[in-house]
């Protein structure tokens, strides 16, 4: 329910009906979400109105909202720019956002200095500079930087450069710097120096190289053969590294070009810089706040917040589904290049492919990240911490079991536990449950049933030396609320282990309930905790989900014979031999069924009466 309802339908009342950006708060202060709206009024105002007409993401939104502000802006373009600016700065919890977006990193070429470096920053500036990037990590903007160290010689040094120094550092000895300190090249030369390097970064590498030629051949035809001989190898380093960058299409293009994975709350979007035929670079960044999302919100709020502060944007946007406002991001996007720019999702040919390849590698980068977090020990023991702290656990939850149901309306129910042990995934403990007692879709007596059985068997297997269903876990997650979390707490008190600290984990908000405690617990969004809780829960679904699928599958291919008293797998076979189906045997006659091998008229007749 919205909290201060009538105070917020009079502020509602008085927005201007014009383009801005509006900030929901929660009770505390902190921001939740921030949107947009070419009119405020009519935006802000559809929060408020029936909740059976919300969206089930909005339903969940509006019971966080206690305030709000807004920003009037003159135009929807000002407003798409500011709605990006501020996710970045708030992460609001309710938005999609680039995970661990502090300040993306950026590669700086100076042009107001006379003797311009390269150099990484975090900022951004209308300075004049010319800034590369944003990369998605510091190691990928230190990688690009020290191959354009190794290609282009120049000064990595603070010094101010006067020409008069006595001798030139080690830098120009191995041919990474030209010395201008000591005045061993002229302004000019050192100008084309920073010339290529930032056609280098652009991604012209071809332009690069026939420039390089064309000195070597000149040096060679002036007989400066030491002069020609240092360019040519230039131009086979850059040779090296451009053969490194992948043919990606043969069509020349200037396309960055978008794939997509998603997993539970988190997402991964693969980048590939196509320039010319070749991809010249790849950079993978990380989402949150995906559950629930469609692709097309979420693909659309990346893109505002990757070009709001990219600082280049190519003539054509190849994406993996459709967009949210597409005219409004095309305008937005081509006023940023001062040029044209095309947005399109392919259905064939090499663009089309080059989507799915680039989906492929977000698939693979969500997976490979999720086991870096695992084999980080630092970081599991720091959740298991945060999370002793967070519900006042007695000990470290070194041992977590987590517990979940799947069906489709209440068939071929399932149950799953899995087991992590010191922060990592016990594969050799997990357990599944066939619902035995259960009639229909009661996940609240499935998970009675589950936990009945699992506690049973640690009391029958009390005495057995290195059975694991004897271990207790330090921690009992299941999935779900508070009726989930109340079912499993009067089986575990019934069971003699309602010592065990219990929570259910709600998937809507990511909040942890608690028995006895009225108010769920949220933790930071950005802590280890609710990450490690987050993957235990998404492996207790998968584990149920592929059970549940294995099941349903098995009983899919059930036939209407496996139910006839004393027809097994021999006779069923003889049946479907001579007649071809069921149908086939529900037409014949007593006397064919009773002419099969290994039948006698009473079962042939017997057979009959079930079909």
């Amino acid at each position: 329910m919205i909290q201060n309802r009538d105070k917020i339908i009079e502020q509602v009342k008085a927005l201007p009906p014009r383009p801005g950006v509006y900030i929901m708060r929660n009770a505390k202060g902190d921001v939740v979400y921030v949107g947009k709206a070419a009119s405020l009024r009519s935006r802000v105002r559809s929060y408020f109105g029936s909740p059976s007409s919300l969206e089930p993401k909005t339903q969940r939104l509006s019971e966080h909202i206690a305030d709000f502000e807004f920003i009037v802006t003159t135009t929807v373009q000002e407003a798409l720019i500011l709605e990006a600016t501020l996710i970045k700065r708030h992460q609001p919890f309710f938005n999609v956002r680039l995970k661990d977006d502090k300040h993306y990193p950026y590669l700086k070429v100076d042009l107001n200095d006379p003797w311009p470096r390269v150099y990484i920053v975090r900022r951004v500036e209308n300075d004049g500079a010319r800034y590369f990037g944003p990369f998605a990590s510091a190691s990928s903007v230190r990688t690009t930087l020290d191959v354009v160290k190794k290609l282009f010689p120049w000064r990595s040094c603070t010094k101010i450069i006067t020409g008069t120094d006595p001798r030139p550092c080690l830098d120009y000895f191995i041919h990474r710097c030209i010395a201008p300190c000591t005045g061993y090249c002229t302004k000019e030369e050192y100008d084309e120096v920073i010339r290529q390097v930032i056609l280098f970064l652009e991604g012209h590498s071809d332009e690069v190289l026939d420039e390089l030629q064309r000195k070597m051949d000149e040096a060679s035809e002036n007989l400066e053969f030491e002069r020609a001989a240092f360019i040519r190898d230039q131009i086979q380093s850059v040779e090296r590294v451009t053969e490194r960058q992948v043919t990606a299409t043969t069509t020349p293009m200037d396309a960055d070009v978008f794939g997509m994975a998603k997993d539970g709350d988190e997402a991964c979007v693969q980048v590939f810089f196509v320039r010319g035929i070749k991809m010249v670079g790849r950079d993978t960044f990380m989402l949150a706040g995906v559950q629930d999302e469609p692709d097309e919100q979420i693909v659309t709020s990346f893109l505002k917040q990757f070009y709001e502060s990219a600082t280049y944007v190519p003539r054509h946007i190849i994406l993996p589904t459709n967009i949210e406002e597409p005219t409004l991001l095309r305008t937005w996007l081509s006023g940023k290049r001062a040029g044209a720019v095309e947005i399109a999702v392919p259905k064939r040919g090499e663009r089309r492919r080059l989507v799915q390849i680039a989906a492929e590698n977000a698939k693979e980068a969500l997976q490979m990240a999720r086991t870096k977090w695992l084999s980080d020990t630092t970081k599991k023991q720091e959740a298991m911490s945060q999370l002793q702290e967070e519900l006042n656990l007695p000990t470290l939850p070194k041992r977590i079991e987590c517990y979940d149901i799947s069906n489709i309306q209440g068939t071929s129910s399932v149950g799953s536990m899995v087991v992590f042990v010191d922060g990592q995934p016990r594969p050799s403990e997990y357990r599944r449950f066939r619902i035995k007692s259960v009639r229909g879709a009661n996940d609240f007596a499935s998970m009675q049933e589950v936990l009945r059985r699992r506690f049973r068997r640690a009391g029958d297997s009390a005495t057995d030396e290195g059975e694991t269903w004897a271990l207790h876990p330090d921690l009992l997650i299941v999935d779900g609320g508070k009726g989930q979390l109340s079912a499993a707490h009067d089986i575990m008190r019934d069971a003699s282990v309602g010592h065990i600290p219990l929570a259910g984990l709600a998937k809507r908000n990511e909040e942890l309930f608690l028995v006895d405690e009225p108010e769920p617990v949220v933790l930071p969004r950005t802590s280890q905790a609710l990450y490690l809780v987050q993957r235990v829960r998404d492996e207790a679904h998968r584990f149920a989900i592929t059970y549940h699928r294995n099941v349903r599958h098995k009983a899919g291919m059930q036939s209407a014979l496996d139910n006839v008293p004393g027809v097994g797998p021999k006779r069923k076979k003889a049946l479907l031999r001579k007649f071809g189906s069921v149908q086939r045997i529900r037409e014949a006659s007593s006397e064919d069924v009773a002419a099969t091998p290994g039948f006698t008229s009473k079962l042939a007749q017997t057979v009959k009466e079930h079909l």
